[in-house]
């Protein structure tokens, strides 16, 4: 029987979700034994908020940098986690079914988002939900939050924060569905790009390891991942210039509507584009929209996001 290693972080959700996706592939490919390996990894270990760090990939590098070394086949990763730039020597060889992208409202006391009082201290460890939050309810005290989903949400619970938005794929994976108080609309709350997204990264040579993989692979999910990252690698948005994006297929799959949006640092300024094409050319369709939103302004809205974050730094 052929065995191959599947590396991953070793947060609880990282683990969870790899399991999943370990299940999946060995009833596609009964023959085959499948191993989990963990792996720490930067992100894991440096506990300062996400966009306090200038550097991309910090949860998924030291996992990547095993498996073109040779120490597991293959790494999976929650797909926004994965920057645009990924190492020409790996590929994305599939990405499963994916959950839902969208953002939910987490508090132990059941009030809905509109419904919060006014200064409510709201926790999120994302930028782009900070901005989103404050754009609809500047009335409110958002602040960074870090840890596992666990520790977040006990925060939030225990009432040290008076609310969580966080993704809902992590918290299903987690089992953790009950905490949920509100699913926010993708249209009014647009996620980070690949939100929901499992991704399964090999060695772009080993073709025969990529067959095996591909068993398990969603097409639909693909293609709308595929509009997602090329937008975002023709605007290069990242963790410092954070960018909402959600692509949706036709019933039929025959088209995909790709949804994006930029906020300038202080909320007050958006740039939303919607646009539709064909599903056999969901690159195309990422770039006609980034092109979109470059002409709209979006350079010009990057440029205020470094004093924003020195600002959002004073706040830990």
């Amino acid at each position: 029987m052929t065995k191959l290693n599947a590396g991953t972080r070793g947060s609880r959700l990282a683990v969870a979700q790899t399991q999943i996706v370990v299940g999946a592939l060995r009833k596609a490919n009964p023959s085959v034994d499948f191993e989990l390996v963990t792996i720490s990894t930067k992100g894991d270990v440096d506990k300062r908020p996400l966009f306090t760090m200038d550097e991309k990939g910090i949860f998924e590098k030291e996992v990547n940098e095993a498996v073109i070394n040779g120490d597991v086949d293959f790494a999976v990763h929650s797909l926004k986690d994965i920057p645009s730039n990924l190492s020409d020597r790996l590929t994305i060889a599939c990405i499963p079914k994916r959950g839902k992208p969208n953002d939910v409202l987490v508090n132990g006391k059941k009030i809905k988002f509109a419904d919060l009082p006014s200064a409510s201290v709201i926790g999120t460890s994302s930028l782009r939900r900070a901005i989103q939050a404050l754009h609809k309810r500047p009335d409110l005290n958002v602040r960074p939050i870090r840890g596992n989903v666990e520790t977040r949400v006990k925060k939030s619970i225990t009432g040290e924060y008076d609310s969580l938005i966080l993704a809902e794929s992590g918290l299903t994976r987690l089992n953790m569905r009950d905490v949920i108080v509100e699913r926010f609309s993708i249209k009014d709350f647009l996620p980070s790009p690949g939100q929901g997204a499992i991704a399964i990264v090999c060695r772009k040579d080993d073709l025969k390891l990529i067959k095996i993989l591909k068993r398990i692979q969603d097409w639909r999910s693909r293609t709308e991942i595929n509009a997602e990252r090329s937008m975002l690698r023709k605007i290069e948005g990242g963790c410092r210039f954070p960018v909402g994006t959600c692509a949706i297929s036709s019933n039929d799959s025959s088209r995909i509507t790709l949804h994006a949006n930029v906020f300038s640092a202080d909320g007050t300024k958006s740039i939303k584009v919607k646009e539709t094409g064909s599903s056999r050319e969901p690159n195309r369709l990422g770039i006609k929209v980034a092109n979109l939103l470059i002409q709209g302004g979006t350079m010009k809205l990057a440029e205020g996001w470094r004093d924003a974050v020195q600002e959002w730094n004073k706040r830990l």
